[in-house]
């Protein structure tokens, strides 16, 4: 399985934007779709984006549409997660995800490769 790793987090203000990075090891994320999930404290992890393999298609929780956007850099080895004009409602630890198969899948049990998260505080 590849591994993941998350980084760009911190601490921001609303209305801030802040850029995610989830970096493959192991193995070649271009291959893999790859998603973002967030747990806010309190509630479920939930699905934000995903992206497929080919980066032509990306789906989104509505409630981030229009502020979010993932992309891959292949050369990197990385998919991103740039968030913009951000709300203490999107204060989480941001997961990315990666999956082998066809398809696209917004459901994190479809996702067997998992990051460890990264903090993203969003003060009012």
């Amino acid at each position: 399985q590849v591994q993941l790793a998350e980084s760009g987090g911190g601490v921001v203000q609303a209305g801030g934007s802040l850029r995610l990075s989830c970096e493959a090891s192991g193995g070649t994320l271009s291959t893999h779709e790859t998603g973002w999930f967030r747990q806010a404290p309190g509630k479920e992890r939930e699905f934000v984006a995903t992206i497929s393999r080919s980066g032509a298609t990306t789906y989104y929780v509505d409630s981030v549409k229009g502020r979010f956007s993932i992309s891959r850099d292949n050369a990197k080895n990385t998919v991103c997660l740039q968030m913009n004009s951000l709300k203490p409602e999107d204060t989480a630890v941001y997961y990315c995800a990666a999956r082998l198969g066809y398809g696209m899948a917004m459901n994190e049990a479809a996702f067997p490769s998992w990051g460890q998260g990264t903090q993203v505080t969003v003060s009012s």
